[in-house]
């Protein structure tokens, strides 16, 4: 079979061979359909509809409102769990101050105590010192009291001209004696309170010590306790958001494969009602044929009959429909026409990448099989499938005119 010039409709050199092969064409391709995809099975697989795909989706959006204002929660949280970190840390450096000053404290309490012991060894000797001289110069007046208190023992003027008698009887040396007295009587007063408010820091400081320990176990177990309440949270809202997501995903997929089941099984009946007319055109038969080979999968460099890559399949869709095709995007974009895509027709070749002067940027074709869907073999890991043709690296399509198929 040859084309003309405009590559527009075929022209056979025999008419009768051409009629035989269009009628057996079509005939096998309503066979084919009949045999892969049952119409019960079809009609009993209806998928979502457009309300319930409405709805999921609304409830989705809704479950996204959601995890964002748990989401926010969650941050809020955890900056409350570093104030809490922050505040038990300082906490817990106070109550090592407080150890400090404890420590400061006691060893303030155990030098004072030591001077108080040595003032009132002092104290003592003095007291000997004067018990002596008293002895021995007045036959036993006891001089060891505070001199205030023995003028007034003395009574009134007569004991204070016995004091004074007495003072110039001792003389210097005895007078000194007595100073001495004096001196370590006002001295050990004044150790002895310096020891009771050194015991009394200690225990101010003891009470703050317990206090501040005690507030930074407090913070500890706060921090603890709300550690493992975000943790719980987190927990949880890591699986809605795995919950939501499978949803979504499986709603999707579900809508996708009824949108798919649906358009083939309008091209399966396009197909039956065309099956008993002869001489369709070659594209609606490329077109038809790449319909039965859907789910198969994709591997690379398959030309079929249970594989395919993108030029594989498109080349023996072409070859069905009577055309040869060389097995490679960049000689199938340039093997006819191109063709508006406001005037595309059933069976053209759309490809998808980049039009530089190297043709191997363009990477992938399909099929046009109609109202702005085709059939292509996507990507390693999927199957054969229909799919929009509206993808944004879409650069063109052609209508074959190669070689005629032998």
């Amino acid at each position: 079979m040859r084309f003309d010039g405009k590559g527009t409709s075929p022209r056979p050199r025999n008419t009768t061979a051409a009629a035989r092969l269009s009628s057996g064409l079509v005939t096998c391709m309503a066979a084919c359909l009949l045999t892969a995809v049952p119409g019960p099975a079809l009609a009993h697989r209806p998928g979502p509809s457009a309300k319930d795909v409405a709805d999921a989706r609304a409830a989705v959006r809704a479950r996204g409102k959601e995890l964002g204002t748990a989401a926010s929660r969650l941050a809020a949280a955890m900056a409350r769990k570093e104030e809490l970190a922050a505040r038990a840390g300082r906490l817990v450096e106070a109550y090592n101050g407080e150890k400090v000053r404890l420590a400061a404290a006691e060893r303030a309490e155990h030098e004072a105590g030591v001077r108080l012991t040595q003032a009132v060894g002092r104290l003592e000797e003095a007291r000997d010192a004067v018990a002596a001289v008293a002895t021995h110069s007045y036959g036993g007046v006891d001089l060891t009291q505070p001199l205030i208190a023995a003028m007034a023992d003395a009574g009134g003027l007569s004991g204070m001209l016995h004091r004074a008698s007495v003072l110039e009887h001792m003389g210097d040396a005895r007078g000194q004696v007595v100073q001495r007295l004096s001196d370590a009587e006002e001295v050990a007063g004044i150790l002895r309170r310096q020891a009771e408010e050194a015991l009394d820091a200690r225990r101010d400081a003891m009470e703050r010590a317990e206090h501040a320990k005690a507030q930074a176990q407090a913070a500890v177990e706060r921090q603890v306790a709300e550690t493992a309440r975000l943790e719980k949270a987190k927990d949880a809202l890591a699986s809605r958001l795995s919950a939501a997501r499978t949803r979504a995903e499986r709603l999707a997929a579900q809508r996708a494969a009824a949108v798919e089941r649906a358009v083939f099984a309008r091209q399966r009946a396009a197909v039956l009602r065309g099956a008993a007319v002869a001489g369709a055109r070659m594209g609606d038969f490329a077109a038809n044929w790449a319909l039965t080979q859907l789910g198969k999968p994709y591997v690379w460099a398959a030309a079929g009959p249970n594989s395919y890559d993108c030029s594989g399949l498109t080349m023996r869709a072409w070859e069905r429909g009577g055309v040869r095709l060389d097995h490679w995007t960049g000689t199938q974009w340039s093997s006819g026409p191109r063709i508006p895509l406001g005037a595309l027709r059933r069976g053209d070749l759309l490809f998808f990448g980049r039009i530089t002067s190297d043709p191997g940027d363009i990477h992938h074709v399909g099929i046009y099989i109609g109202r702005g869907l085709m059939v292509h073999a996507p990507q390693t890991g999927d199957v054969v499938r229909i799919a929009s043709m509206w993808r944004r690296d879409l650069v063109g399509a052609t209508r074959p005119v190669g070689r005629v198929a032998p």
